[in-house]
């Protein structure tokens, strides 16, 4: 697999949660948070679309860019990891969360992934 390759599945993972939720925001918010903390209206929309729409910028920058291996790597870790925190925090210690919450788990153990891979193969083909 190329570095070219792992850049572009970075990128869907941002292109497709982030449209996710800008085009159906209200079925994230059902999904996503316990209904002690749904409001299911139009602000809620608007923020969690606005959310979706910097995420497809972000995919689609991802998408263009000429990553190079550090590009990678920072991505991967500052992409991820202060979302580990968030998640865990929200899920886990303040409840908000429903167990949906873990797809976006996943899409931050993708990112991380992607990092790395990205990084190393780019620091292969570097050195070789």
């Amino acid at each position: 697999m190329s570095p070219r390759v792992i850049q572009r599945c970075l990128a869907l993972i941002f292109l497709l949660l982030g449209g996710w939720c800008l085009l159906f925001p209200g079925v994230v918010e059902e999904l996503s948070l316990r209904p002690d903390y749904r409001h299911n209206d139009a602000t809620t929309n608007l923020l969690l679309g606005c959310f979706g729409a910097q995420a497809m910028l972000c995919g689609t920058v991802i998408w263009f860019a000429e990553f190079r291996a550090v590009t990678f790597l920072v991505f991967g870790i500052v992409g991820s990891v202060p979302f580990f925190v968030f998640n865990w925090y929200f899920l886990f210690q303040r409840e908000m969360f429903t167990l949906w919450m873990l797809l976006d788990f996943a899409g931050n153990l993708g990112i991380l992934a992607c990092g790395i891979a990205g990084w190393r193969l780019m620091r292969r083909e570097q050195a070789g």
